[in-house]
C-alpha cells in the first residue's frame, strides 16, 4: 500500500529514536518520568468518568439520576485536586522552561499538558463542581424537556449553564471573548472571526446550491428505504455491526449500543462505545448513523498505538474537528459514494428481501442516499448539503447566548426563523426544533462549529487519500476497507495531539490549511451532476 506519511509524523518518530537513556538519569528526565506518572493517573481517571457518562446516556435506571449526580460530583473534586495541584505546576513550569532538554515529543507532552493545567486551574472547585452535578440534572431535564416538546421546562437550566460557562471563560482568559474561550476547548487555535470567515464562504455557496437542487425537475426516489419498508431494528443493529467490524472496528476493544442521540465515549482505546438508534420505517438513519460513530471508534482505537505516548496527553486527539472529520469521512465520503452503494446493496437485498427489490441497482441506491429533496428537520438525519447549515444555525445562536445579544426567550423563534432562511422549513414544535440536540443541556457551546469544520477537513483529507491509494474506489466497491484505515491511522490517528491544531494537521497532511472553497465547490460538483443541474 502507499503511503504519505508527514513530515511531522517523522519528526516524531526520529524524536522518539534519538532519545537515549544512560544509566543515569538527570534531574530533567527524572522530572518529566514523574509527570508522565501523574498525567497517566490522571487519565486513568478521567476514564472511569467516562465510563460513568455512557452509563448514563445508555443503561441508567431512572431513580438512579440523583446517586449518578453525587458520584460524578465526588469524582470532579478529586479530578479537580489531581489536576490542579501545586506540585504538579511546578512540575510543568520547570520543564517548560527546559525545553532544550526534551525531544520534540516530550516537549509537546508538556505544552499540552501546562495548557490544561493553566484552564484547569483557573476554574474554582466550586464552579467543577457545579459543572459536573448540572452536567447530570441538565441531560435529564433535556430528554424530558424534548420528551414533552417543551421548552420551558429547559429553558431555566440553559440560563444556569449560560452563567456556568461565560463564569468559566472570564476566569480562564478575561482579555478574550467568552465564546473563543469555549471553543478553544474544541477546536484549539480556532476563532470566531475565523469561524465567520469560513462560515461566510459556506453560506454564500451552500444556499443557492441547496435551493436549485430544490426547484430541479429531477428527484430520486427514497421512499423504498423508507415509508415503504419495514426494517426489522435487530436485524439492521446486526447489519450495521457487520459494516462496523468490515470498517476494521475491534470488537475486543469497544461495544456498540442503542441510545436516545448517538454518541461515541468510553473509557480508553482499548475500550470504546458507541451507540447509534434505529427506526423500523427508515433503514437510513441507523446506517450512516452506525457509520458515523464508527470513524469516531476507529480513531480512538487507532490512536493508542505508539507505546510511549499511552495515556499522555499528546496521545489526545487534537480537537473534536478532527475528530468528527474521521466520522464524516467515512459517513459522507465513502458511504455516499457510488462504489460503497455497489458494496452495500447486495448486503440490504439479503438482509431484508422483503422490502428491497431485486431489481435495485447501485445506482438506485448511490441517488437514494444522497436525496436532498426534503431538507431534514433533525441534524442528525441531514443530507450532506444541508447538514452544515444546521451547523451554521446553531454556531450563531450559541455564539450569540454567550456574547447576550440573544436570550433564552428570544431563542426557539429564532430557530425557526434561521431554519426557514436557510433551510427553507419551518419546525412544527420544539422537540423537532430548538431540543433536538443534547448539546446544549450538557453545557457543551463552542461544540457545534466542529462539525461543520469536521466536514471540511474530511472533504479535503478524503481527497489527499485518493491520491495516496490510486486503487481507493475499487477497494471501497469490494468492502476492502483496510487500506483506507491504516493510511488514516498513520496520517491522522497516531500523530495525536503533535500538531498545535486544526491547520497545521491540514497542512502536514493535505499540503494547505482548511480551504472552504474547496469544500463548497466537492458540494458543487457532486450535487449539479446528481441533480442535473
Amino acid at each position: 500500500m502507499k503511503r504519505i506519511t508527514t513530515a511531522l509524523h517523522i519528526r516524531a518518530l526520529l524524536s522518539l529514536r534519538q532519545r537515549s537513556f544512560s544509566s543515569t538519569t538527570s534531574p530533567i528526565q527524572a522530572k518529566y518520568i514523574l509527570l508522565t506518572e501523574q498525567l497517566r493517573e490522571t487519565s486513568s481517571l478521567n476514564g472511569i468518568n467516562g465510563l460513568l457518562g455512557w452509563d448514563e446516556m445508555v443503561m441508567l435506571p431512572s431513580k438512579a439520576i440523583q446517586s449518578r449526580a453525587n458520584q460524578k460530583a465526588a469524582l470532579a473534586k478529586v479530578l479537580y485536586n489531581k489536576q490542579t495541584d501545586p506540585e504538579l505546576g511546578e512540575l510543568l513550569n520547570t520543564l517548560s522552561q527546559s525545553s532544550e532538554e526534551l525531544t520534540t515529543v516530550e516537549q509537546a507532552v508538556v505544552r499540552e499538558a501546562l495548557n490544561e493545567y493553566n484552564k484547569t486551574t483557573a476554574i474554582t472547585s466550586e464552579l467543577a463542581t457545579q459543572e459536573a452535578e448540572l452536567g447530570t440534572t441538565g441531560y435529564q431535564a433535556w430528554v424530558k424537556a424534548r420528551q414533552e416538546s417543551d421548552w420551558s421546562q429547559f429553558a431555566p437550566v440553559l440560563e444556569e449553564w449560560i452563567d456556568l460557562r461565560k463564569s468559566c471563560a472570564q476566569l480562564i482568559d478575561p482579555s478574550r471573548p467568552a465564546y473563543d474561550v469555549l471553543l478553544d476547548d474544541y477546536e484549539k487555535g480556532m476563532s470566531s472571526q475565523r469561524l465567520e470567515e469560513i462560515f461566510s464562504v459556506v453560506k454564500q455557496g451552500v444556499i443557492p446550491l441547496l435551493a436549485d437542487i430544490r426547484k430541479s425537475k429531477y428527484q430520486p426516489t427514497t421512499s423504498w428505504l423508507k415509508k415503504e419498508g419495514n426494517f426489522d431494528t435487530v436485524t439492521q443493529a446486526k447489519l450495521c455491526e457487520d459494516i462496523a467490524v468490515a470498517m476494521g472496528f475491534d470488537q475486543e476493544a469497544g461495544r456498540l449500543d442503542v441510545s436516545v442521540h448517538p454518541f461515541t465515549g468510553g473509557t480508553h482505546p482499548s475500550d470504546v462505545r458507541m451507540t447509534t438508534r434505529f427506526k423500523e420505517h427508515d433503514l437510513t438513519e441507523g446506517l450512516t448513523g452506525a457509520i458515523h460513530e464508527t470513524g469516531h471508534a476507529l480513531y480512538e482505537q487507532g490512536r493508542n498505538q505508539t507505546p510511549a505516548w499511552q495515556d499522555l496527553p499528546i496521545n489526545k486527539h487534537l480537537s473534536m474537528g478532527i475528530h468528527e472529520s474521521q466520522s464524516l469521512l467515512w459517513e459522507r465520503m465513502v458511504a455516499l459514494s457510488p462504489a460503497f452503494s455497489y458494496y452495500l446493496l447486495p448486503k440490504l437485498q439479503q438482509s431484508f428481501p422483503e422490502s428491497i427489490s431485486k431489481e435495485k441497482t447501485a445506482t438506485d441506491l448511490y441517488q437514494a442516499l444522497n436525496a436532498v429533496q426534503h431538507p431534514s428537520m433533525i441534524r442528525v438525519e441531514a443530507d450532506e448539503v444541508s447538514y452544515i447549515l444546521h451547523i451554521i444555525l446553531r454556531y450563531e445562536l450559541e455564539s450569540g447566548l454567550i456574547d447576550g445579544t440573544i436570550t433564552t426567550e428570544q431563542l426557539p423563534q429564532l430557530w425557526n426563523e434561521k431554519m426557514e432562511e436557510y433551510l427553507g422549513i419551518s419546525p412544527s414544535n420544539a422537540a423537532e426544533g430548538v431540543l433536538q440536540d443534547v448539546h446544549w443541556g450538557a453545557g457543551l457551546f463552542g461544540y457545534f462549529p466542529t462539525y461543520s469544520l469536521g466536514a471540511m477537513y474530511a472533504q479535503q483529507i478524503y481527497a489527499t487519500a485518493e491520491l495516496a491509494l490510486p486503487t481507493l474506489q475499487q477497494d471501497i466497491a469490494q468492502g476492502e476497507f483496510t487500506p483506507l484505515k491504516q493510511w488514516l491511522n498513520l496520517e491522522v490517528h497516531q500523530v495525536g495531539s503533535m500538531p498545535v491544531h486544526g491547520d497545521e494537521l491540514m497542512v502536514a497532511v493535505t499540503g494547505q490549511p482548511l480551504q472552504p472553497k474547496g469544500f463548497v465547490k466537492y458540494l458543487e460538483d457532486k450535487y449539479s451532476q446528481l441533480y442535473q443541474l
